[in-house]
């Protein structure tokens, strides 16, 4: 009998999050799937990690007897701790999410959904990162059934080593035109502090954004899903270097080396 594959599943909205739940739900017959998710929201919390402050892992109770754990950390931390502390083999992917909202755009910067995929990366494991954009009223039972298709299409046709998949369903779960591999796209959300006086007198932000448009290519996941696709990224995190910089200024970037030992023998 085929083997199921080793799944870890993870978040950032808590692992008591619908969204988590509906991603057991999809996987949970296919797979060997052990859960190891924050304790608290840790929304917009990217790749960070904890530094200052000591992790803890406590087992949580779960349904059909799935080991599952919380962490006091974020995503990137739980991931941390699944390969090296839990975990005895590395699984063969991590599948973050559903989250509640969209990670389309340039907001994968800011997402942990996507900050645990990528760490999970960048230990030579591949990873999918699952989000929904309707925030407020997510339908998660709507999209359930096309998420184990979107991992045994990845587990059946692996990503290249430091590659994850970034997929997020159009608000209109209702009417979705199809699935489709896409650019990622410009928009993001940009800053938009609301400044409030606290009760003593100075002044405290509470860091809200706004969306912020930019023109779009046709087969971006922003354009995309205004269309009704379900959107499919490929972020490629094992490269992060700008090859035709360093063509184009290598030789006088070099020169200040130079230029700067001359300034020392004249002081």
């Amino acid at each position: 009998m085929k083997q199921k594959p080793k799944i870890l599943i993870t978040n950032d909205d808590g692992i008591h999050a619908p969204g988590i739940k509906m991603l057991w739900q999809a996987l949970v017959d296919h797979a060997d799937v052990t859960i190891i998710a924050p304790g608290e929201d840790q929304s917009g919390r990217g790749l960070a990690i904890t530094l200052r402050a000591p992790l803890q892992i406590e087992a949580v109770e779960w349904e059909r007897g799935t080991p599952a754990w919380k962490v006091n950390g974020t995503p990137a931390d739980c991931v941390k701790l699944a390969l090296g502390v839990v975990l005895p083999h590395k699984p063969d992917l991590i599948v973050s999410g559903i989250n509640r909202g969209s990670n389309s755009g340039r907001t994968v910067l800011y997402s942990g959904t996507v900050g645990g995929a990528i760490e999970g990366a960048l230990r030579r494991v591949p990873g999918i990162a699952f989000s929904l954009e309707d925030a407020n009223h997510p339908n998660f039972g709507a999209i359930a059934h096309h998420i184990y298709p979107i991992v045994q299409h990845v587990i059946e046709n692996p990503l290249p080593t430091g590659t994850i998949l970034n997929v997020n369903f159009p608000f209109d779960t209702s009417d979705i035109k199809g699935m489709k591999l896409a650019r990622q796209g410009q928009s993001y959300w940009i800053d938009q502090p609301d400044q409030r006086i606290h009760p003593e007198g100075s002044p405290y932000f509470w860091l809200a954004g706004r969306w912020s448009d930019h023109a779009e290519h046709e087969e971006s996941d922003v354009a995309l899903l205004q269309k009704g696709y379900i959107t499919a990224v490929p972020i490629h995190i094992d490269e992060l270097t700008d090859h035709d910089v360093i063509t184009a200024q290598q030789e006088q970037f070099g020169k200040l080396f130079k230029g700067t030992l001359k300034s020392i023998e004249t002081q």
